[in-house]
């Protein structure tokens, strides 16, 4: 039990933790913990520049975005077979278990994997592996989204997608992450507009340390379902009203955002606000090998930070399954589940 989970109410901490929930916004790639990273060294033959778990876990002091992404990119060096890829998404899988998550839609970034020379196969096989586990073995609900990297060209993107053209049936959609300064979402139009054409499901990061102009270009030029963070709208009236007007879920990370400084605590996290205002706001755990907490350890410190209530808990959870890609009757099989678990505990 954790500090926050003992300063919380308990029957609240409690729902916290059973309540069924998606998680929308993991990138796979960053929950993999330092003990996994030095495994899958020493399986592969791979040298690593630190000579313990613990001296890699105390370089995780980041400052912003930049900072992080030269360590994630750094830890992805050890992923090299489909068997790594197994290991690293059924290790996630089991935390999301403990943590109440009936839905994952997994981020992957195949480039950071391709430019090593794995190939797109050797990625997908593993991830999809381990996808088919959780749903046999967990009761999970697991699909995967490929994400292109906007620090890189958009013809690289298009080349990405090239390859991944045979494996479209195991992923459900695709998104665009990394450094968001100075790669605006209409760099990527183009290549979104065709995996529109292919049927896959768009999402974006903007918003993040971006301006609101990145998560209206998301939305107006690319035609993103879903934002990534999305957290720098609160900075734009007109943005904010047209969120709550559509509904468009913002997936929202508040440990990263502690991490990487884009605020400086938790209280001064505005998703209390935009709770408040009606936006549909999803909490989901990032890269959370890095960042200090998966998914129910964002919900808790966030709920002590802002002391949200059971209501909170229940319309995050109903935001975070109801914005899913799931089918119409798993939502409805999960919320049910969520309803009958929230009149149980107001009668208690």
């Amino acid at each position: 039990m954790t500090d926050v989970t003992r300063s919380l109410d308990a029957n609240l901490a409690n729902f916290l933790r059973q309540m069924p929930k998606a998680e929308l916004h993991i990138h796979i790639e960053g929950s993999l913990e330092p003990e996994l990273i030095f495994k899958l060294a020493e399986r592969n033959g791979v040298k690593l520049r630190y000579p313990s778990v613990e001296s890699l876990r105390a370089a995780y002091d980041f400052s912003n975005l930049q900072s992080f992404l030269d360590i994630y990119y750094a830890g992805a060096s050890v992923l090299l077979t489909d068997r790594d890829f197994e290991d690293l998404a059924w290790a996630y899988f089991l935390r999301a278990k403990a943590d109440g998550v009936v839905c994952a839609e997994l981020f992957f970034d195949p480039q950071t994997h391709i430019s090593r020379g794995v190939s797109m196969g050797t990625v997908i096989s593993g991830l999809k592996r381990a996808c088919l586990r959780a749903k046999g073995e967990l009761g999970i609900q697991a699909s995967l989204i490929m994400c292109f990297l906007r620090h890189l060209s958009e013809d690289d993107a298009f080349s990405t997608l090239a390859q991944a053209m045979p494996y479209l049936d195991d992923i459900i959609g695709v998104g665009l992450d990394s450094s968001e300064k100075e790669h605006p979402p209409e760099k990527f139009a183009r290549v979104f507009a065709r995996c529109r054409d292919l049927g896959l499901h768009l999402v974006a990061h903007a918003g993040e340390e971006g301006p609101p102009e990145y998560v209206w270009s998301a939305l107006k030029t690319l035609g993103v379902e879903r934002i990534d963070h999305g957290v720098q709208s609160t900075h734009s009236s007109d943005l904010m009203h047209y969120l709550v007007d559509h509904q468009v879920p913002l997936t929202v990370c508040p440990l990263s955002n502690v991490k990487l400084c884009v605020y400086d605590c938790l209280s001064n996290h505005p998703i209390a606000d935009m709770i408040a205002k009606g936006v549909c706001v999803t909490i989901n755990s990032d890269d959370p090998a890095y960042f200090g907490g998966y998914l129910l350890e964002n919900y808790l410190q966030t709920f002590q930070a802002h002391r949200l209530g059971l209501d909170h808990a229940y319309q995050l959870a109903r935001n975070s399954l109801t914005g899913s890609f799931a089918t119409v009757a798993d939502k409805n099989q999960w919320i049910h589940r969520l309803d009958a678990l929230r009149d149980r505990y107001l009668g208690a």
